[in-house]
This record gives structure tokens, sequence and C-alpha cells, in this order.
């Protein structure tokens, strides 16, 4: 096993004083110490040659590797692999060679600063991504902790909770944790106070519905009003049962193609934290439809492709999963996304026209899998009384390729 020559160092707000002896070792033995400007001038004294990270950081990475067989610190907020730098540093350097110095992250300081056992709450990080992503979790009386880029995104934040009927939701502002400057500021989400925020900002929200409140389910199956569209969306019993076939995990990746009002790729992405989905789209407003929806419902990473398929499918990463909402009976768009799909991936196709149908039937014939009659009533009006009206029956092929 090569010996660690790289270290990453998490540090706090008490800087050098918060260390242990391993790391303060490993600082004394660097050659060279890499880091934000906040933290090298937390960690003077020290003779080793000093840099400041850039943005974006993937680029210091090939300059790390130059100095293999050196002594390199890396100085990280926290805990480097609690949405720190370790992950990324990680992903290009083997972990023999790299040595992971954690501190108190700002989650656990956050948690012990509220009284919340920690895994009691949804954890995440709104730190250089979009706010957007906060929206899955905003559920009754869910308790969140989120990294954050400080003031604009407490303010988005508590827009979103405002929006969703949840304005009376306790926040808690906690900024510079474990350090000198610390302090904690509370207020409700509809009533935030104009005073800028700071930047070293963890927040805490515990959300309160009211009566009238939106509460969506992060299970798939989101009413059709949730969604903007024309028309052209997979309904929500239907949309279920193809979410159950396709069976959303992490880091996996969707094709969605006709995406529509993009209903499947977001739930894709809502059912599993890094799930990963391409919405394909050739019409102007669904694809403005679709973006909007992906900022309201929580999926901000939806890659979002306009154009005719099967020609804008060439050239993306292939597809753990692919559903068919469009185009089905066409054989060049099926043999395409077929032919991307990753050996043990999953097929869904959903026809309502006889010439779909038939291609679905026929395609099952060469390839197996399952058909699937899925036939919906709903509650209508005939004139004075009530009956179930039945939809157009769905039929569903699910296979494994």
């Amino acid at each position: 096993m090569t010996s660690p020559w790289l270290t990453v160092v998490g540090m706090g707000e008490d800087g050098l004083a918060g260390l242990n002896a391993e790391a303060l070792s490993a600082l004394e033995a660097a050659d060279l110490v890499v880091g934000s400007k906040r933290l090298l001038a937390k960690a003077p004294g020290f003779g080793a040659e000093r840099r400041e990270w850039p943005s974006p950081f993937d680029p210091l990475i090939d300059e790390l590797m130059k100095h293999r067989g050196g002594h390199v610190v890396v100085l990280a907020t926290g805990d480097p692999l609690n949405y720190g730098v370790g992950r990324k540093i990680l992903q290009r350097i083997p972990v023999a060679e790299v040595r992971i110095i954690p501190n108190v992250s700002a989650l656990s300081l956050a948690a012990a600063r509220m009284g919340w056992s920690l895994p009691d709450c949804d954890t995440l990080t709104v730190h250089g991504r979009s706010p957007a992503n906060v929206e899955p979790f905003i559920q009754p009386d869910a308790r969140l902790i989120l990294l954050t880029d400080g003031d604009e995104s407490v303010r988005d934040v508590a827009r979103r909770l405002q929006r969703r009927g949840f304005g009376e939701s306790p926040m808690t502002a906690l900024e510079a944790l474990g350090g000198p400057d610390e302090r904690c500021i509370d207020f409700t989400a509809d009533r935030v106070p104009k005073t800028p925020f700071g930047a070293l900002l963890t927040l805490a929200v515990t959300c309160r519905a009211a009566a009238d409140a939106q509460v969506l389910a992060r299970v798939p199956g989101l009413p059709d009003t949730a969604f903007e569209h024309d028309g052209q969306i997979t309904k929500r019993e239907v949309r279920a049962a193809t979410l159950a076939a396709l069976s959303p995990a992490p880091d996996q990746l969707l094709w969605d193609v006709g995406a529509g009002s993009g209903a499947v790729a977001i739930e894709w992405m809502r059912a599993s934290r890094a799930a990963r989905a391409i919405a394909f789209e050739r019409n102007p407003e669904r694809l403005a439809a679709i973006a909007r929806n992906a900022d309201r419902l929580g999926a901000p990473r939806l890659e979002i492709v306009a154009g005719c398929v099967p020609d804008t499918l060439a050239g993306h990463l292939a597809p753990d999963a692919v559903f068919l909402g469009g185009a089905v009976a066409d054989e060049a768009v099926f043999d395409a996304a077929w032919a991307a799909l990753k050996p043990g991936g999953r097929l869904v196709a959903n026809a309502v026209t006889l010439e779909a149908e038939a291609a679905l039937i026929a395609r099952q014939a060469r390839h197996g899998g399952e058909l699937v009659r899925i036939a919906v009533e709903e509650l209508a009006a005939i004139g004075a009384h009530r009956a179930l009206r039945p939809r157009m029956a769905v039929l569903q092929w699910r296979v494994m390729k």
C-alpha cells in the first residue's frame, strides 16, 4: 500500500486550538499547505509553502498530484467528507494515498446548539448549490439542518417555505459556529430579519405546516396539479406505477425520453438524493415548463436537452434506466435508447394508442419483460348523480436489459 502523502485536515472556527496532535504534526511536516484564505490565516507559523485554492477547485488536484512523494496538507472546513472537499479529492486520488483528519462538522455543531438528535434531522447543503434542493424535504414537522451560502440562500429558503404554506416555520441562523464570533438568530420563515446574515452560516429549520399548506410527499405520485403542464403529463396513478418499475436509486441516471412536463424525471430525482436524470424534449414551451417544475419541486440538477430524438440521445452518459413517454412507436428512438441502456438497466414504456401498443407487444416478444394494462377510473358528475368514469387505459412494458 502506498503511504499517504496528502493529508486533509478539518479545521473549525477555533483554528489551531481545535486541532489534535495528529493534525498539528501533519502541518509541522508539510512541504505545502493549501486552503482558503480564511483557513490559512488561522494556521500561521509553519514554514511550508502556502497556496490558496482556486475556484473552481478541480484544477488544483492536478497540481497536488505533482507533489506525490512529498508532504502536502489541505485545510478544509470541519469534516472534509461531510459536504467538503474530501470527496472531490478522493475521486481523483486513491484513498491509500490520502489521510483524512476530520474535525467537528457544522451540522453536528448546529444539532448540539439546537438540542436535536442528528439522525432525526434531514441534513443537506445549499452552499454552492441551488436552494431548490430543499423542496423535497419541506414536510410537516421535519427538522432540517442546512449548510448555506449565507444571506441570500437563507432568504431563498424562507421564501420557498412561505410559498408552500410553511411560513410559520421556526428558523435559526447559526453563524460562525465553534468560534469566538458565534451567534444564533431566531426568526420564522415569514419574518426574516432585514439585517444581512453573515457568510459562515448554518440554518436550522422546523417545518411547520399551515392548514392550507402544499404538502408534497417524497414517494412517487405527486398530484398532476403540482406540475405546470399542457396536458402532456404521465398521470398521477400511472406515474407512481412507472416510478416503481423504474426503481430510482442513488447515483443512477434516468433518461426521460419525450419528457413533456418532466414529471417522471423530477419524481425520480425526488425519490433518491443522488439520483440523476436527463429530460429530452423538443417543444420550447414544455422545455421552459420543465425548468420551472424542476426548480419548484426540488430537482435543480435535472439536465434538460432540447431537440428531436433520437438525434439528441447521442453523446450522453449511458443510463441506468430509460422511460419512453413520447415517440413510443418510433423504432429508431427505441433502438437508440435500448442500445445506450446499461446491461442490467430498466426500461419502461407507456402506450395509449393502438400503434404504440402494437410496438410494445412486438418488442416484448423480442426482448421479454412484462406487459401490464393499467386502468384508472375517477369520479365524475352524471347529471345530479356521480359515477366513476374510466380514463384511457395504459399498456406498460417493463423490461430489464
